[in-house]
């Protein structure tokens, strides 16, 4: 572990609010030569208190009745039960249902579903408490009976009122637990308790800004927003499932287990066991994490509670993804390359310049992004005219594909609406989706209107598509499953492909997903002949709004430009009036009402960092064509736009891997996209984040993830710059963006950021093959590409918390410097205490010395990042190159670090890195010993790149002689007998038929 991070930098961040906050926290900007402002305060809704600060705050444990179970059923796998309530109904926020159903099931050896939703629900409302399996599916039941092979057992109780427990059999742990507390179900409220063990270890409820474990004065809101990365509030996802890590003592003579909540002794022994909870809900939520346990709330839906047994991080993870949400998208090869982007790329010109620089400074770029300054007027998939032109994007593009380059546009979640009074403002994208019925809807039928960049806009239904609705004579909406669905898949499909014979974009970045609105309501209903208009906020770098912050410790290595800054700061800072004032607007606060829900203001207010949940969003009172409600759809929206784009670009590219990266996702949106971490700051501290942020998304089967790298709001600066492409270089999702206004921050801009960036690109670039074959697991198993340490070494519970440092795959340790001003990093090295060896990737020597949890002071001076490869691993490497075509063509090379007994495994796999469905596929198994390592290929891709070099670290003894398949390989190797470290070369001649197109053996004595 390295030291503490100083949290208390998050002040520093907070003190910078005042200034970003006018700043919408996207990638995206509108024209500011309009006619008309939407005014500030349009975007404001009413002044809501969360009920988790709200003194008033009535607590439903104590008024409510709880329920009671009967009629209990016995079924193959196991029971169903009616649940009446047991009292008078308190109707606290939201009104009582009186009759629930209760389903047990044992749905596989390892996973127990517990449902409860009402006894009688109709057409009118089923998606008040349904999630329609067509949106997001349900893990399929048992067919034979699981019951009796399963560890977790379900008990249940009357006493006093309905509660059950679920208990790990084989240790009698039991892992949630509802005794003593009231179940509470309303049609706008759902209330469940269960205790923890002290000191619990939870990780996941996503998204969050926040370390990798949640503690236990925490409550994490569900709801996806567009809000930035503010710390500790809801952001852009939503991800209904927690991980329980437990830590037990083992007594060395009874091998007996005891809970250690504060497991500190380096030489005791210790055991793990990690299970997951799903709950199965898209409608706002709110978990309360406190000392004694979880409180779980929810604004609809049902409990659709799905335990995993575990014992593994591992084992929930694929039982997860695998019975649940999918497993992740494979990505395409040079994915995996270095990303460019900002906002502010003003024309083609300035495009070429930047792919230009990169290749003069050497330095390796495979993709470059535009945000929405290509756009005419910021508006989806229509280019400007002059300053991007379709001819001028055609030879640009031309000439970035002849050099095996790429290039992926923004497009956001809204739609423009053209002034109907402006025949110049004609918008046929617009009309055609108008035509399809495309669009969200009023309550009263009429279109819905908001405002995002370009001006009013309209939003793609996403959910209208699966439904259609059936007027009855009181004009009430009856849900049916809709066959044939609105157009609105259709259209966007025809506008991705009809774009893509415009510009050859090779992937898509889709933004505002959330979905986001600059308005409240309707706005721009009855003002359309206003547009285009401007946003109600000042945009990054207007006037007023001028980027003036730094990383924190800027004014100590730049003191003169800080001091100016700050001038300017204050100086664009409104001065305070003197005057006192003692009006203060009361909280608007909503009580149920009988047979019907308020959708806008729900009775119970959760903790959402906007407040009113149509600040800054599409109102929940927007209707989807069929009737339903994006109240109980909004978190849907990004995984729904997701979804679409995925199989659009099938359609672009029929036979090639879509390439998505999404702001907004939901549980599953992973086998459809990538996600980076959305709008963070230039700051050490969001630097930090990056890697809790990174490894809950491993947990949620987004391994695709990747941070704004140097930050995306305020300017960088050198050493943080330095620092962040150097750890960024190590996730699967590697891009530099920032924001309009700021300073530029390509690595070429300062040239110790290009030393650095060039130093860790060439270890990542190396190591392609060993990230491509890691992200294969992933996705074809649910098997993390980045991991926290704590996975890997589950029984050594100092590591429950650490988030300094992190593994890609199982064999690659980093170890990064995250402080301002430091040229030493402390961290640990994991499983020292069981034997596990460690070898520093630059010199190829094993660490020792070391103790179990002891923090190591490390060398990291600027331009270096620590990197170690663990015993027992083969790594497939390449050479490094300026693209990922460069690299494929390349030779290959194996570097061997061997464990304590003398021995390593690894893995290779192979395919054309494009094929949705490969026709050819080639696995390598990697084995060594002490004295031999072995190739076998089982396949039939065929690469036809030669083997150069091997490397075996960690050898005991001297060698002598060194043959390939039984014959002497001649002097082409060397054994560093200080190092232990055997290199072998210039083998390219003895594989020059492809390294892995055989089984060959290379021996030593």
């Amino acid at each position: 572990m390295a030291r503490p991070l100083m949290i208390l930098l998050a002040v520093y961040v907070l003190g910078l609010i005042s200034l970003i906050a006018s700043q919408a926290s996207a990638s995206t900007t509108s024209s500011v030569d309009t006619t008309f402002t939407v005014p500030a305060d349009a975007d404001e809704g009413k002044n809501i208190i969360p009920n988790v600060k709200d003194p008033e705050a009535v607590d439903p444990q104590v008024v409510c009745p709880g329920y009671k179970a009967s009629n209990v059923v016995q079924t193959t796998n196991g029971l169903t039960a009616d649940l009446t309530l047991a009292g008078k109904p308190c109707n606290l926020y939201g009104n009582d249902i009186e009759s629930l159903i209760l389903t047990v099931d044992y749905q596989a050896v390892d996973r127990l579903h517990v449902g409860v939703q009402p006894k009688y629900i109709g057409a009118e409302n089923n998606t008040w408490f349904i999630l329609p399996e067509e949106l997001v599916p349900k893990p399929a039941a048992a067919t034979e009976p699981k019951g009796a092979d399963s560890d977790l057992i379900f008990q249940w109780s009357n006493e006093p009122t309905f509660n059950f427990n679920i208990t790990r059999k084989s240790i009698g742990d039991v892992l949630f637990t509802t005794t003593g507390t009231q179940l509470v179900y309303a049609d706008q409220f759902i209330e469940f308790v269960t205790r923890l063990p002290e000191n619990y270890n939870l990780y996941g409820l996503g998204e969050v800004i926040h370390g990798l474990k949640l503690n236990n004065n925490l409550t994490r809101t569900l709801y996806a927003a567009d809000v930035g990365d503010n710390i500790d509030a809801n952001i852009y996802g939503h991800h209904p499932i927690y991980y329980d890590t437990r830590y037990f003592e083992v007594d060395k003579t009874s091998g007996n287990l005891t809970y250690a909540p504060n497991a500190t002794d380096k030489t005791a022994t210790y055991k793990s066991y990690t299970h997951g909870v799903f709950q199965r809900n898209a409608h706002g939520q709110e978990v309360l994490l406190q000392e004694q346990g979880l409180t779980w709330r929810a604004l609809g839906g049902s409990i659709d509670l799905y335990f995993y047994e575990g014992p593994t991080q591992d084992a929930v993870s694929k039982s997860y993804q695998k019975s649940a949400i999918g497993l992740p998208a494979m990505q395409q090869l040079w994915t995996f390359g270095y990303h460019q982007c900002r906002w502010g790329y003003g024309n083609w010109t300035h495009l070429q310049s930047v792919v230009d620089d990169f290749k003069k400074f050497e330095i390796p770029l495979e993709t470059i992004w535009t945000d929405i300054d290509y756009m005419n007027q910021y508006r989806d998939f229509d280019n400007d005219p002059v300053n991007f032109p379709y001819d001028g994007g055609a030879a640009f593009l031309s000439k970035l594909h002849e050099n095996k380059q790429h290039y992926i546009p923004i497009v956001d979640a809204a739609i423009y609406a053209p002034n109907p009074d402006n025949a110049s403002d004609a918008y046929p994208i617009y009309d055609r989706g108008m035509v399809e019925d495309a669009f969200l809807l009023n309550p009263d039928g009429s279109i819905y209107y908001g405002a995002v960049w370009p001006g009013y806009t309209v939003f793609p239904d996403w959910i209208g598509p699966v439904f259609k609705y059936v007027p009855t004579l009181e004009n009430v909406y009856i849900l049916q499953i809709y066959e044939i669905g609105t157009g609105t898949n259709r259209w966007w499909t025809s506008e991705i492909k009809g774009y893509f014979e415009k510009i050859a974009f090779d992937g898509i970045w889709i933004d505002m997903n959330e979905v986001s609105s600059f308005c409240v309501g309707s706005c721009g209903s009855g003002n359309l002949t206003l547009n285009p208009v401007h946003p109600p906020f000042k945009l990054p770098g207007e006037a007023g709004n001028e980027v003036l912050t730094y990383p924190e410790g800027f004014n100590k290595t730049n003191a003169t430009e800080a001091s100016s800054a700050s001038s300017r700061l204050s100086a664009m800072r409104t001065p305070t009036s003197t005057a006192e004032t003692s009006t203060t607007t009361p909280y608007f606060r909503t009580t149920p009402t009988p047979g019907s829900r308020d959708v806008n203001w729900p009775p119970y207010a959760i903790n959402n960092n906007a407040g009113d949940l149509a600040v800054h969003a599409v109102s929940p009172n927007a209707t989807h064509h069929g009737g339903t409600l994006e109240y109980d759809f909004h978190s849907l929206y990004g995984h729904q736009i997701l979804n679409a784009t995925y199989h659009a670009l099938l359609e672009v590219f029929p036979s090639k891997r879509p390439f998505i990266i999404g702001r907004s996702q939901f549980a599953g949106s992973g086998k459809f996209a990538g996600h980076w971490g959305g709008d963070n700051y230039s700051l050490w501290a969001y630097m930090f984040f990056s890697i809790p942020q990174a490894l809950a998304n491993s947990l949620f089967g987004i391994p695709m993830f990747g941070a704004d790298t140097c930050g995306f709001s305020g300017n960088t600066d050198m050493e943080l710059c330095s620092r962040w492409m150097q750890l960024s270089a190590f996730f699967p999702f590697y891009r530099n963006h920032n924001t309009l206004g700021a300073s530029s921050q390509e690595p070429y801009i300062w040239s110790a950021v290009a030393d650095a960036s060039r130093a860790a690109m060439r270890i990542r670039y190396a190591l392609l093959p060993y990230l491509y074959t890691t992200f294969y697991l992933s996705h074809a198993t649910g098997s993390t590409t980045m991991r926290a340490l704590a996975w890997d070494f589950p029984n050594e519970p100092w590591l429950g918390a650490a988030d300094r440092q992190f593994l890609l795959g199982g064999a690659v340790l980093v170890t990064p410097c995250l402080e301002q001003g430091a040229t030493t990093v402390d961290g640990v090295f994991p499983g020292v205490g069981q034997g596990t060896v460690w070898y520093d990737w630059y010199n190829q020597t094993a660490i020792k010395g070391v103790t179990a949890g002891q923090n190591v002071t490390i060398d990291a001076p600027l331009g270096h990042i620590p990197v170690y490869i663990k015993g027992g691993n083969v790594v497939p490497l390449q050479e490094p190159g300026l693209t990922t075509a460069a690299v494929r063509a390349s030779p290959w090379s194996l570097l061997v670090g061997l464990d304590g007994e003398g021995a390593a495994t690894g893995g290779l796999y192979l395919d054309d890195g494009e094929s949705l469905v490969p026709n050819a596929t080639t696995w390598v198994d990697f084995s060594a010993t002490a004295t031999s390592l072995k190739a076998s290929p089982s396949g039939n891709f065929t690469d036809p790149n030669a083997l150069a070099n091997v490397t075996i670290m960690g050898l005991q003894q001297p060698v002598t002689t060194v043959e390939l398949n039984g014959t002497d390989i001649g002097q082409v190797w060397t054994f560093d007998e200080s190092l232990n470290v055997l290199r072998v070369t210039g083998l390219n001649n003895l594989t020059a038929k492809g390294a892995w197109n055989q089984e060959w053996t290379l021996s030593w004595k």
